[in-house]
Order: C-alpha cells, then structure tokens, then sequence
C-alpha cells in the first residue's frame, strides 16, 4: 500500500505540472467536435435540442473503469445531475436524476429512470445492470422523457448505443492491468460480410478482480460460512459478448439484429457492521481490505442474461418505419450476510441474512414508430409500444440457511410477477418563425402490474404465517396521458436559448418481498411529474461550448420506501415532492494541446407531506442515529420503534451539489506520437440515504480523482492510471438498524494498452 501511495502522490504532481505548463500564444489547432444526442429518437447536434442533456464518449467511460469498475456505478457524478448507487451489488444498480431515484432494494422495484440499451428498454433492475461496452456514446437526457421513451420516464433516460456494423472494417479494443489482479478488457470489431449488403460486429468485455477483502472474525458461524479467511471477497468475473449483423437488402431497407449474453460472477456488496459511529458519518478509520462477518458464505452473486433485438427501418421517401422488436432474458441469485458483521462482536444479537434469486425472467418489447424523414420546416413522429415481463422470484431468509437442525427449509417465499405496458405517442416540431421551432408531444401510457404469492414461508412445521386477511394477489393498473412542449430560438449562429414544460407518469407499484416476513403486500399508486425547464446552449469560435440550464419540478403522489413498525419493507405515497435546481456544462479549449471539461449542478429537493414518516435506525429498541427531525416512538422494551416525521426532507440521494472537471494535456514528440496527461475528478455535497434526517445516515463533501500517463498516436496508446489517488474513503450506502457502511471502491493503479485499426 506504500508503495501504491507513492505512485499516487507521482501521478497527482505530473498531472498538475502538465495542466499548468500551456502557453497561451499556442494557435488552436483543432476545434471542438460536434456533440451527436437521439433525444427525440433523430440524429441531432446536440446543441439544437431543447432538452438538458450529456454525453460521454466511449474513451471517457474506458478511463474510467479501467481498473475494472462497474460501467455503470461508474457513471455516477460524472456529469450533471446524475447519482447512481447500489446496496446489492453490481446487479442491482439504482439510478437518480435531479434527485428522483428509488431506495428499494425489492428485485421487482420500479425507478423513475429509465434504460435504454440499443433501443431496447431495460425495466427490471437485473436488466438494466447490464454493463455498457464498445459503445459509440452514453447520453443522459434529464427531466420527463414521456413523449418517446420506453415508460416509467418522470426523471429521465440514460441510453446506451453500441458501436454499429459498417461495410468498412474497423477494430478498436482497450485492456488494462492493475491493482488486485483487476483486468479490463472491452474489445469490438467487425465489418462487410458481404459488400453492400451484409456487415458483421462482434463486441465484448472481460473484467476480473481477485479477492482482496480479509475476513477477520474467526469465531462459530451458525450456517457454515469459513471464518477468519484472507482474500475471502471483493473479486468478480464480469464477461459479456455481443453480436451484431447489419442486413443492407436495399438501399432503402436496414435489418439490424443485435445478440447478447451476459455471465457474471461476484460478491453482494460488503457492510461493515458499526462502522457509522453515533453522532458521525466519518468512515475514513475504516480498512478497505478487512470486514467481520459469521454468516452468508461470503456474500457470492451470479446472473446470466441474455437478449436478442431486430431493429428494422424502411425509407419510403420522406417517411421512415421503424420497428424494433426485442427479446430479455435472466436468472441467478444473490444473497449476503445483511446485518453486515459478526453477532458476536454484539452480544450474539442482530443476525441478518438473505437471498434473493430470480429464477427466471423474460421481457417482451415491441415498438412501430412512423416518421417524417426528410428536411424541412416540420418534422413529426407517431407510433406505439407494448411492453411485457413475466418472472418467478424467491426470497429466502436466514432460517432457510441455518445449519441442521436450527434450519427452517420453509422459511422463504415464491412469488409470480407480472407487468404488462402498452403506450401511443405522437411528436411534431415545426419551425413557426425563422430561427423559432416549437416542438409538442403526447403519448398515452397503460400499466398493469400483478403479483401472486405462489408459495408463502411457514414453520419448519409446514404452518404457514402469511395472515389470512391479506390479498396473496393484488392487481394494480392505470392509464395516463403524458405531454411536453418545448420552444428552441436561435439567437445567433453560436447562442441558442430553449424552454420546455413536460409532464410523466410512473404506474402503480406493488411490494412483494415483505410476504417473506408474513406481511401483507404493500403498494403505491402512481406518481406524476410537472417539470419546467429553461436554458442557453452556446458554442463560440469553435473552441468553448457552454450550455446551462435551470429547472423546477413537482412530483405528485410521489413513491417512497420505508419500513412498518415490524422492521419490514412497504411502499407508499406521499402527497408531494418538489424540487428546483441547475446544471452547467462547459466544453473548452483553451490552448493548443489542452482539452477542459466541467460540470456543475445544483439541487434543493423537499418532501411535502405533513403526516408521512419513516421507521429510523434502532436495535432492541434502542436508536442507533441521532434525530434531526421531530420523532415519536412505538412499543416498549426491547421492542421499542422510532418514527420520524419527514415532511421537508431531501430525497434520499439526491446530492445538493455535483462538480465534475476533467482535462487532457498533449506534448507532441514529432511526427504523429505525443505524451499526454489526462485527469478527472469529483466533488459531491450534503447527500441525505434515507428518508428521514440525522447526523450519521449522509455524506458530504466525497471527493474522487483520477488520472492517466501515456503515450499516443493516432492509432495506439499505452498509459499509466490510477483511480481514487488520493485515497478519500466515502460512505456511499447504510444499513440503518445495525449503523453498517457501503464505502467507495478503493484506490487502484494500473497500466492499460488501447488501440483502433
């Protein structure tokens, strides 16, 4: 670790002696590329789009998980107003833009955001964990996306587009070596198959990490779990393939298929029970190599998912149709020791453990869209989608692992979902004065959700527990229209000014995991957004882009996710959330050789609803945290509750600042090869974990750098990285009753070789 703290300290001084070494008299050589986004499902600059939107180029997210992090957590923080954060690990990753998100760790959990892959909508967590690999650009598009988007679209989109196939051969790949045995390599290549007509690309990418993690309890384990081993967690097997043939038949017809499969192998995220002192969310005395837990054989996860899409368009002149029809498919488990520690450090008090496993899962998706192709004043767009998911999830609790004869092989549940989607939309943009275009969209959207408990926990008697009173098989469904309407001026050549009101819909929600305790169902009714959003877009002399936007939003009805006064999971409205808030993107360069980026947004969300409150963090009825909000308790004894009122909260993870910088400095040897210093870094403010306030349960202020050395030419480069360098150990998730922390991934440094031909 010395050693590693050396080169860190190396890395950071070559990073700030290259970035400050730029003379100003250098004439720019080269200008700023053009910024390409699909956010009203066309091929647009994306500074004529009256919609706040990022894009990260597949060289950023490379650099960023070089050393093997996921593609997606990894996005987090990285541009304006985007959080994403997981307690289950890398299958389960939680999505929040402008502070909407959901907490619930449910498998059938539904979020706000939505995933887009290749065109195709990722609805169930799994899916959506699907990491992103040789893909031409990530585009984050903020606020309702109703109008166009897949469904459950009220805080935004975060879509995904492979690199294509074409009829000329192209080849580009990346692999990196680092820290812990970490490995990344993400490769794509292809080309014609037969000229003009057919075009071939295969993708994919491999990530391994060996286990780093001591477990340093070395006491009994009640349900067999080896105790007291070296290296025991942390590593993952991440190796996932695509295949891609683009069918050219004519000049006016496109076939594309798009094939998939995903086989990973890995830990749930590691607790560290206790480690949130009383009064303090200061973690930094914690070791990332070392954890205490007795139970959940070391926490092991593993899913395997597969797809399989056709995107066909047909040009009739003028008029485009589209089809894109898509196929999902996962199953695997996951389980983990989730009071995130050794009892016995606690008195023998306080076990927890669980699984989750989706046995099997399969997503139908159909979407015929028909639109205006060629140029001109007005442009328009109709069409329909359909959505289908079934799927079997279990879950099983820590009786059902116990050795025999503790063990209660009934104590887990069987539960059959489905949802069921279908949805109209129509968008028009018309260009009403010279420079002035209007653009409207409608579409209307049905939800059906049904979830029956096929097999209930009971007694290792066999006596089943779930109360009779309850409905073992609700069915939630709504129908609702969603709309926007924007307005895009163009002031002059290099400043645009937009404005744009959009409402979504997010349908009703049903809790099943609560039936594992034999609790009742819990269930939410659908929440609705109204978002008003203004901004400038401006890009001046080729050399410094600018665009800013500022927003408002109320959410009615809002989903929320707390626990009853039994500790266990339910999903409810609250009457309002609202929220107002900016983002700042700015593109530069200043310099011949220099390259700046960076990002600002800022956020003030609040819960509206004076009789909603949560459950706090308490164990054998006593609180855990410190209250920052009125409270009251519930019970007696050992069994004592706490609830705090949460009207004028934040919402959970929603950061009340995000800074990002980045910057890339070259030195040219000659010729075409150059050395170069390139840098990325962090800055996130007050973020509250859960719904209600106290000292412990946030962070503030978490910071993360990193930085790459090396070499370059126009066709290869070789580097030296390094990740998290200055070594910042971040609270970043808790486990509430057991005061247990989810840190940050850390510090890594490695060599990485990337190419294209």
């Amino acid at each position: 670790m010395h050693s590693m703290n050396v080169m860190g300290r190396a890395l950071v001084g070559a990073a700030v002696c290259a970035l400050i070494v730029g003379n100003p008299a250098f004439a720019q050589s080269a200008g700023l590329e053009e910024v390409v986004v699909t956010a009203q499902r066309r091929v647009e600059n994306q500074q004529d789009v009256p919609v706040s939107t990022s894009v990260l180029s597949n060289e950023a997210l490379t650099t960023m998980t070089a050393s093997g992090d996921d593609t997606l957590l990894a996005l987090s923080g990285k541009v304006p107003s985007l959080y994403v954060e997981s307690t289950t690990g890398r299958i389960f990753p939680r999505f929040y833009i402008r502070g909407l998100g959901n907490v619930d760790f449910y498998l059938g959990a539904s979020q706000p955001v939505s995933i887009i892959q290749d065109d195709i909508v990722m609805e169930h967590v799994v899916l959506k964990s699907t990491p992103a690999f040789d893909v031409g650009a990530v585009e984050v598009f903020r606020g309702p996306q109703g109008s166009l988007f897949g469904r459950n679209t009220t805080a935004g989109i975060i879509k995904f587009d492979s690199i294509r196939p074409s009829q000329t051969f192209e080849a580009r790949g990346s692999a990196s070596y680092g820290a812990y045995n970490s490995v990344d390599i993400d490769f794509g290549a292809g080309g014609p198959l037969i000229d003009g007509k057919l075009a071939l690309r295969v993708s994919g990418l491999y990530q391994k990490r060996d286990h780093y993690i001591d477990n340093t309890y070395t006491g009994a384990s009640a349900d067999g779990t080896p105790t007291g081993q070296k290296d025991a967690v942390g590593g993952f097997n991440e190796r996932d393939l695509r295949v891609q043939l683009l069918a050219t038949p004519t000049d006016n017809l496109s076939m594309l298929t798009v094939m998939h499969g995903r086989w990973y192998d890995g830990p749930a995220s590691v607790f560290r029970r206790g480690a949130i002192s009383l009064g303090s969310h200061d973690v930094s005395s914690q070791h990332w190599n070392q954890a205490r837990w007795d139970e959940g054989m070391n926490n092991p996860q593993g899913y395997n998912t597969y797809g399989i899409s056709e995107n066909i368009t047909y040009d009739f002149g003028g008029v485009t149709l589209t089809s894109i029809t898509g196929y999902e498919a996962t199953e695997g488990q996951s389980r983990g020791d989730t009071d995130g520690g050794a009892a016995a450090d606690y008195g023998n008090a306080g076990f927890g453990e669980s699984m989750g496993r989706v046995r099997a899962l399969s997503q139908w998706t159909q979407e015929v869209r028909l639109a205006s192709s060629a140029e001109g004043p007005f442009k328009w767009q109709v069409g329909g989608m359909y959505f289908d998911q079934h799927d079997i999830t279990e879950f099983y609790q820590r009786a059902f692992f116990l050795t025999p004869p503790a063990n209660n092989p009934n104590n887990w549940v069987r539960l059959r979902d489905a949802n069921t989607s279908w949805a109209l939309f129509g968008q028009a943009s018309y260009e009403v004065l010279p420079h002035l275009t209007i653009t409207g969209g409608v579409r209307v959207t049905n939800d059906r959700k049904d979830t029956l408990l096929v097999k209930p926990a009971a007694t290792a008697a066999g006596v089943v527990g779930f109360p009779a009173s309850a409905n073992p098989h609700p069915v939630l469904e709504d129908t609702k229209p969603s709309w926007d309407v924007s307005a895009l001026y163009e002031v002059s050549p290099d400043l645009s000014v937009y404005a744009r009101v959009a409402t979504g819909f997010r349908g009703p929600t049903i809790q099943g995991r609560s039936a594992v305790f034999n609790a009742p169902f819990t269930s939410a009714n659908s929440e609705t957004i109204l978002s008003w959003e203004a901004g400038l877009k401006s890009q001046f002399s080729n050399t410094l882009r600018f665009n800013v936007s500022a927003f408002t939003y109320t959410v009615d009805d809002v989903q929320l996710n707390g626990n009853d006064s039994n500790g266990n999971g339910v999903f409810f409205n609250a009457n309002k959330a609202e929220a107002y808030g900016m983002e700042a993107q700015l593109d530069w360069l200043p310099i011949e050789n220099l390259s700046l980026t960076a990002g600002l947004s800022l956020l003030h969300t609040e819960i509206k609803d004076a009789n909603a409150y949560a459950q706090m963090g308490s164990f054998l009825g006593v609180l855990t945290v410190t209250p920052l909000n009125p409270y009251f308790a519930k019970g007696t004894g050992t069994g004592t509750t706490y609830f705090a009122k949460i009207d004028g909260n934040p919402l959970p993870n929603a950061p009340e600042y995000n800074l990002n910088f980045s910057g890339r400095y070259d030195i040219p040897l000659g010729g075409e090869g150059k050395v170069f210093v390139a840098t990325d870094w962090n800055l996130q403010g007050y973020t509250n974990f859960v719904l209600y306030r106290t000292r412990e349960f946030n962070s503030n202020g978490n910071f993360e750098g990193g930085l790459k050395v090396g070499y370059s030419t126009d066709a290869w480069e070789v580097a030296l990285y390094g990740r998290n360098i200055t070594n910042n150990k971040n609270l970043k998730g808790v486990i509430e009753n057991y005061s247990a922390a989810i840190l940050n991934e850390p510090p890594t440094y490695g060599v990485t070789l990337s190419g294209k031909i």
